[in-house]
């Protein structure tokens, strides 16, 4: 057993293991994984047990900003600082806890109010608060010259005001106004610059999200990949595309997301990486693309898993190694056994989410000798 760091526990719906030793809470991780792979020998890699995350999405309520209660969906516990997030975060809490604490909250039984969400996210380079309001508020106006003030006094390097109906419960939007610096973080992985959209998906754990990047480039440094392409698959801004370009002589990134290939391409020219491209289309729809052999690919698909079509087309174009990504240990059980031709050579655990029961796995697969 373990003392929790945080004194909402088992009050906040968030965490849900910090009573568990942080080495048993990992040893549970890789069983489960081995079940689910029938692999011994599992690589584990961790980081810090606590003020990992670099994004948290706070909801108001009438007593400032906080998190859902544990199984309910409606009441806010409020909080002052959160165990998990980095101390950047709970830096920034601290000013909107400050300035914020009599705003028309949004409330979430009657749909009525202003403020929902202060979205915070950090990076070692950058920062940014997103203000999530009701678009349906007779008092959006006043609310947006609170956060105008706000900006002037934040040490946030980047604020947005971000708009969602009453009706939905969304934290971030397409509809959104830039009240200071830009609409995009900055960070970087062993000295290549990414930048991505406030308003999109970044892995939320720094220091282990470039333990995977390593990881995936030293699988992909045993084979020979001289002559060969790289079909980077769900590749949002590019990340895996990018760092392991110059292994390949072409690299293709696919998203279905426009907002996130744009970053993409920008990242392209800001790494100067000649033979990668990016291009806007559903994973499903591969089958479109003109493929070169040999051929590897690496696949970091949401926690729905892949699609069986362009499961199939892969089967079908045979690539020499896929290596699967997945956030989502029990879709990654269904997946596996669709890649017919395909034997596990390694599998890793990477502890993104200390203190909760999620966690990330990479699986390299081979072509099963004929």
């Amino acid at each position: 057993m373990a003392t929790p760091l945080c004194p909402y526990f088992n009050n906040c719906g968030g965490c849900t293991a910090q009573h568990i030793d942080y080495a048993l809470q990992l040893e549970n991780k890789k069983k489960y994984l081995q079940q689910i792979t029938k692999r011994d020998g599992i690589e584990v890699f961790s980081d810090k047990e606590y003020h990992y995350r670099n994004r948290m999405d706070f909801i108001f309520h009438k007593d400032g900003i906080g998190l859902r209660k544990k199984s309910h969906w409606d009441k806010i516990i409020p909080i002052e600082q959160c165990a998990i997030a980095e101390e950047k975060i709970n830096l920034f809490m601290k000013e909107i806890l400050a300035f914020f604490a009599d705003c028309d909250a949004f409330d979430l039984r009657k749909h009525s109010g202003t403020f929902r969400y202060a979205v915070i996210r950090s990076t070692p380079e950058d920062s940014s608060i997103s203000f999530v309001l009701n678009k349906n508020s007779t008092r959006i106006g006043e609310a947006i010259e609170k956060i105008k003030e706000f900006a002037q006094k934040s040490t946030a390097k980047n604020i947005l005001i971000t708009y969602v109906q009453a009706q939905t419960d969304m934290s971030i939007s397409s509809e959104y106004i830039c009240i200071k610096g830009k609409d995009f973080l900055q960070t970087s992985y062993n000295k290549k610059i990414f930048s991505y959209p406030i308003q999109g998906f970044f892995q939320n754990n720094h220091r282990m999200a470039e333990k995977m990047q390593e990881y995936v480039t030293n699988i992909l440094k045993k084979y020979n990949t001289k002559d060969t392409m790289l079909l980077d698959l769900y590749g949002g801004v590019g990340t895996f595309g990018i760092m392991n370009a110059e292994y390949f002589k072409d690299v293709l990134i696919i998203e279905s997301v426009k907002e996130s290939i744009e970053k993409a391409k920008k990242n392209i020219e800001e790494n100067n990486q000649k033979n990668v491209s990016a291009i806007v289309m559903d994973a499903k729809q591969i089958a479109r693309l003109e493929w070169k052999k040999p051929l590897f690919v690496i696949t970091d698909p949401p926690r729905t898993g892949m699609d069986q079509k362009t499961i199939t087309v892969l089967n079908q174009q045979k690539p020499e190694c896929i290596i699967y990504i997945s956030c989502n240990p029990q879709q990654l059980a269904k997946d596996l056994p669709k890649f017919r031709d395909y034997e596990i050579k390694s599998v890793a655990l990477f502890d993104l989410f200390p203190q909760t029961l999620h966690s990330e796995a990479i699986i390299e697969l081979t072509k099963k000798n004929s």
